[in-house]
């Protein structure tokens, strides 16, 4: 009987050492507490480089130089990464009350709410993946990027609490969008040869579209088409757009030495095509009196920059050339 008593005593006296044990384990740096603004907007303060999302009495945000984010996708696998350090920073507000971009955008926030509990990222990664957001145009297939899309993952990031460390492997902040202004293509129906050189061009303000082809005198040839004539994008069939900060013409190319302005503000190249199916370039050629008029057609064309790409669509219409 006495035996039993001790075995059952020895026992509770294990479990109650290994509860003091676990109890004496959480000493307040452990404790996790959960934040998440998955399903929140990601917006940016208008006069400085500011990244927030607000949810209730809660925000978090990210100080981040808005050249990081260029309007370029990324490619699979190969986000931009940025470190968190002095200068880049990650913080978490909670306040007891409401807030809103009052409390984060102005040079002086609101007073109130009043700030109940901030933590600061120490360390860790913000990984930023790139997609383009396009517009399509139903009738010819073209598209045209009108903005991006920012997705923001926080990596093995330390965030210090006024109760210690918290880790997380990884940290979904979500999506930021931006948008900008679709390019113009304003340009007229009738192209210009260029005064020094082969290459074709159309103007527009700052826009600038140019056809550079190997064999011109084949392709604009003064004679009547049956059929079109085809050649296809390639490195020496070029077709490029080009925007400046400023008016240009024709004038600016033939200069011995380029000017300095206007500048260069985007550049788009052709890809390269593949017969019968894409990167097209059809010429067809009339009479008109004495002269020969030539309609340039760009059939199933993508111009990129970078990683980021647009399509002209089914059939575009480059211009008209006249030549004698």
């Amino acid at each position: 009987m006495l035996k039993n008593y001790t075995i059952a005593m020895k026992k509770i006296l294990c479990i109650l050492s290994l509860l003091f044990f676990i109890t004496a384990c959480d000493d307040g740096n452990l404790t996790v507490d959960v934040i998440d603004f998955t399903e929140v907007t990601a917006q940016k303060c208008s006069a400085k480089d500011v990244i927030y999302k607000v949810k209730d009495a809660e925000m978090l945000f990210i100080e981040i130089p808005a050249s990081t984010f260029t309007e370029n996708e990324t490619l699979v696998g190969a986000p931009i990464e940025v470190s968190i350090n002095a200068t880049t920073k990650v913080t978490y507000r909670k306040y007891d009350g409401s807030v809103s971009s009052s409390n984060i955008c102005p040079t002086i926030p609101d007073a109130t709410p009043n700030l109940v509990e901030q933590w600061n990222a120490t360390s860790g990664i913000i990984q930023i993946t790139s997609t383009a957001i396009k517009s399509t145009n139903t009738t010819d297939n073209s598209t045209r990027i009108t903005g991006y899309t920012y997705n923001i993952v926080f990596k093995n990031i330390t965030f210090q609490k006024p109760t210690g460390p918290q880790v997380y492997e990884t940290f979904i902040f979500g999506n930021y969008a931006t948008t900008v202004s679709p390019l113009a293509f304003g340009f007229n129906e009738e192209v210009d040869k260029s005064a020094c050189s082969t290459k074709i061009y159309d103007f527009s303000g700052g826009e600038v579209f140019t056809l550079d082809v190997a064999d011109y005198e084949a392709l604009f040839a003064s004679e009547p088409t049956t059929t079109p004539r085809i050649r296809y994008i390639s490195a020496t069939n070029k077709l490029s757009y080009r925007l400046y900060s400023g008016t240009i013409t024709d004038a600016y190319f033939c200069a011995t030495t380029i000017p300095t302005t206007p500048t260069l503000t985007q550049q788009w190249n052709a890809i390269d095509g593949i017969v019968d199916t894409s990167g097209i370039i059809e010429v067809s050629t009339t009479s008109l009196g004495s002269d020969f008029l030539h309609t340039i057609r760009l059939k199933k064309v993508t111009l990129k920059k970078g990683n980021s790409e647009f399509s002209l669509g089914d059939d575009y219409l480059f211009g008209t050339l006249i030549t004698n």
